[in-house]
């Protein structure tokens, strides 16, 4: 006698009641009704899964196509002076390259920079400091991946022009009376220094006295024949520029740096009221929302 299987009262032998079960489970069009909204569940949640998916990539390739930023520094000083600026610039999700500018001459010192340049596969924001900026305005003219120029207290020369020769070119500079006894070098050029008692007022007036005061022992030198050098090329004719400096700059003359501003058709131009030559140093906020605007074409 077989086990009976009860139900709702009613007691079924147990084989026929599976089969009944089975019939109406696997009955083609009850199959096809019962799993259909399973399927549309199913489409629903890929829909989903995918879309949201398509978004990453979306967000990851906006954050990776962010254009690296490259910082080159002037004369007196060295990548160190970027410090600030490249802290704030990797916070907000840009790769940074500061490069060490040999300070040699203008020509050397701009295929140096473009050779670091050929190596960065991604569009590059190129920014010069002071003299920095006659080698990235040489630089970039012979980069296809540069898309902006930032000059940042720095020369924008025209072709010919000399970084003595637009010093000139307003009064204002106190540069000369505060250079430090020549170091000669071996074929008549010679190293220039700022003497380091007259750092602190002539470089960074505005930077804490302890810390231009290491400035000042740090410093690198520039050979005098870059200062004297006709720039070779003017980027800056060619790739939208940015400027930024501080009104009491005592290497560059304010009405020097603003002239060469509005030569360049500057896209903006900021001039910070009671900044040093090294302004970058002092006021890397503004520097780096300045280079930030120019990585967004802004």
């Amino acid at each position: 006698m077989r086990p009976p299987y009860v139900t709702s009262s009613k007691v079924h032998d147990a084989p026929n009641l599976l089969k009944d079960d089975v019939d109406k489970r696997w009955r083609p069009g009850c199959f096809l009704e019962q799993n259909k909204g399973i399927r549309m569940q199913m489409i629903a949640k890929l829909a989903l899964a995918t879309g949201l998916y398509a978004m990453s990539v979306v967000a990851g390739s906006a954050e990776t196509l962010k254009p690296t930023v490259v910082l080159v520094h002037g004369a007196f000083a060295d990548s160190s002076s970027w410090n600030r600026v490249v802290a704030l610039l990797e916070k907000d999700g840009y790769p940074v390259v500061a490069v060490a500018n040999p300070l040699r001459s203008v020509k050397s010192d701009g295929d140096y920079v473009g050779r670091v340049l050929e190596g960065l596969k991604s569009p590059v924001v190129l920014v010069g400091h002071s003299y920095g900026g006659s080698v990235i305005s040489d630089a970039a003219a012979h980069a296809d991946n540069v898309k902006a120029l930032v000059f940042v207290a720095a020369f924008a020369p025209a072709r010919g022009e000399s970084a003595i020769y637009l010093s000139g070119k307003n009064p204002g500079s106190t540069l000369g009376p505060a250079l430090a006894q020549p170091v000669a070098l071996p074929g008549g050029a010679n190293d220039l220094y700022i003497d380091q008692q007259k750092f602190p007022a002539q470089f960074a007036g505005d930077v804490p006295l302890a810390a231009a005061k290491l400035m000042a022992v740090a410093q690198r030198p520039i050979t005098d024949t870059a200062l004297a050098e006709p720039a070779p090329e003017a980027a800056w004719e060619k790739i939208p520029s940015w400027f930024i400096y501080g009104d009491a700059d005592k290497n560059i003359p304010p009405a020097t740096l603003k002239w060469m501003a509005d030569r360049a058709r500057s896209k903006k131009t900021v001039a910070i009221p009671g900044a040093s030559h090294v302004v970058m140093i002092s006021h890397p906020g503004e520097v780096t929302k300045m280079i930030e605007q120019a990585a967004s074409g802004n």
